[in-house]
């Protein structure tokens, strides 16, 4: 246990977690002695801690085996602040440093009853660039965004996206194979680099935010143009470690191995 971990605990609050995440494992619910035994806790503070939680609603007491179980209060409060709205929430004003940092545009692209929207974009600091305005309903097949989409899916998904897809406005039909054999190749790689499909002269760059089953929820994309005049701005390889470094970032936020 570090230094700061140690100078800061809350032992009150840490049994109370320690019950919630016990009961957590036992739907039929425990009884108190049962709980005592499991955390190694006497039956006196382990009274105490159920009977705070039950006053605040997070636990119930049956009247009819005198065991205890966890109530909805904690999943109702956890729908109060939806995990997607909170990761669109942190994802913008992020997004904006990392554009000025790269000068290239990003956009951030998700999945909606098989259509790919993009639900969030910021255009690059310099007097030019690419952007795809929020909103705008792009390809799968033919983009950077729908395709690691696809492939961070189990097979099912997979085939339940292509079944739903309907085409978007200039995107050409999809060979299923093909595009599940290409789909498996971002899948080892971990991102998509590619020569756009739609214009010349863009290579998208695309790195999945992932959930805590390793699905994509959503994707950053750079729309990376490269400068040819004499303003010096960073290439596609530091870019890519931006772009994917922040996708990163936010796969950490979403399955909570960060708060930041």
């Amino acid at each position: 246990m570090s230094v700061t971990s140690t100078k800061y605990r809350a032992p009150a609050l840490e049994k109370g977690l320690d019950i919630i995440e016990l009961l957590s494992l036992h739907a039929d619910g425990l009884a108190q002695g049962d709980i005592a035994r499991a955390l190694d806790r006497s039956q006196s503070e382990i009274y105490r801690m159920l009977s705070t939680l039950v006053q605040r609603g997070y636990v119930i007491r049956s009247s009819d085996d005198d065991l205890y179980s966890l109530s909805l209060k904690m999943f109702a409060i956890s729908q109060t602040y939806p995990p997607v709205e909170r990761l669109l929430e942190l994802a913008a004003p992020k997004m904006r440093v990392v554009t000025r940092k790269a000068w290239q545009s990003c956009h951030m692209g998700m999945e909606s009853n098989g259509d790919i929207v993009v639900v969030a974009s910021v255009a690059s600091p310099g007097n030019w660039g690419l952007a795809m305005r929020a909103g705008t309903v792009i390809g799968l097949g033919n983009t950077g965004t729908g395709r690691v989409l696809a492939a961070f899916r189990s097979d099912a998904e997979l085939d339940e996206l292509l079944d739903n897809h309907r085409l978007a406005q200039g995107e050409p039909e999809q060979d299923p194979v093909e595009f599940k054999e290409h789909v498996a190749r971002i899948r080892e790689c971990g991102y998509e680099r590619m020569p756009s499909a739609t214009a010349v002269g863009v290579t998208n760059l695309s790195y999945p935010v992932l959930d805590h089953e390793g699905q994509a929820i959503s994707v950053v994309t750079c729309p990376f143009l490269e400068r040819i005049d004499q303003l010096e701005v960073p290439g596609i390889e530091d870019v890519h470690q931006l772009y994917k470094s922040l996708a990163e970032e936010l796969t950490d936020f979403y399955t909570g191995k960060s708060q930041v």
